[in-house]
């Protein structure tokens, strides 16, 4: 099954992210992936503009059914970072829109102080399947926690997807490359299985995301790394094989 990152910049309109989602998802499509991740809250961003427009729900409504025909038209799985609202609460939420018809929607555990000015925490992992595979959703800061990829794994997930948008000053963005390369590496390693990581770049909201979108395999090989300023599609053939087992047993006597 292949499985595709969609690397992307995040816009101050939902209309102009679901565009530029919609064109990515189907170049995925084109490319033979299955299910696509795409970044932290990059249907709608953090422009107080659009989370504090009164249409924001009726547009959240009018883009979700837009990304379910879609997913339906590709026969592509979306994985889709946005901002929820619900009984007047605001949620850093990722939806599953899968082919069938089905929905899936989780919300960020572990919240940021700044967003925690704003957002509510989730409180319920998800664990969904597709194409006959079992995929966990975790979010950004969520990484920093090994026991709630820990307790994907034990809930049946054969592969962690990790939605992001590292956003920082520039200053800091450079010096926390490093820990948040490492963190997916850390998560496929502890408990073996592959990571695909999805993350915003480019400039939002006066800070800056450097990219680096990866694809991790279960014994922490990074199999494809996304530049820091432009878009980009990572495609990795998941479960094609069991990389500990797979290589000739010639190759133990060389």
């Amino acid at each position: 099954m292949r499985v595709a990152v969609a690397q992307i910049p995040i816009a101050d309109s939902l209309k102009v992210n679901l565009s530029r989602i919609i064109a990515l998802a189907r170049e995925a499509a084109r490319r033979g992936a299955k299910l696509v991740v795409f970044p932290e809250m990059c249907l709608t961003g953090y422009s107080p503009q659009v989370l504090k427009d009164p249409r924001l729900s009726e547009e959240l409504g009018e883009a979700s059914k837009a990304l379910a025909r879609w997913a339906a038209k590709l026969e592509l799985g979306l994985v889709v970072g946005r901002a929820e609202v619900s009984e007047g609460k605001y949620y850093n939420a990722a939806s599953v829109f899968l082919p069938d018809g089905r929905v899936h929607t989780y919300y960020k555990i572990y919240l940021t102080e700044a967003e925690a000015r704003y957002f509510s925490p989730g409180k319920t992992p998800l664990v969904f399947e597709h194409s006959g595979h079992r995929f966990g959703i975790i979010i950004c800061r969520d990484q920093n926690y090994p026991e709630l990829a820990r307790r994907l794994r034990q809930e049946g997930a054969e592969a962690l997807l990790i939605l992001a948008a590292h956003f920082y000053s520039p200053p800091e963005a450079r010096w926390k490359v490093d820990k948040n390369i490492a963190l997916p590496i850390a998560r496929a390693v502890e408990n073996a299985f592959p990571v695909f990581l999805a993350n915003a770049v480019g400039s939002h909201i006066g800070l800056v995301s450097l990219g680096n979108s990866l694809i991790v395999d279960p014994q922490g090989v990074v199999v494809a790394r996304a530049g820091e300023t432009g878009e980009a599609i990572l495609t990795w053939d998941a479960f094609f094989h069991d990389p500990l087992t797979s290589f000739p047993s010639s190759w133990d006597r060389r």
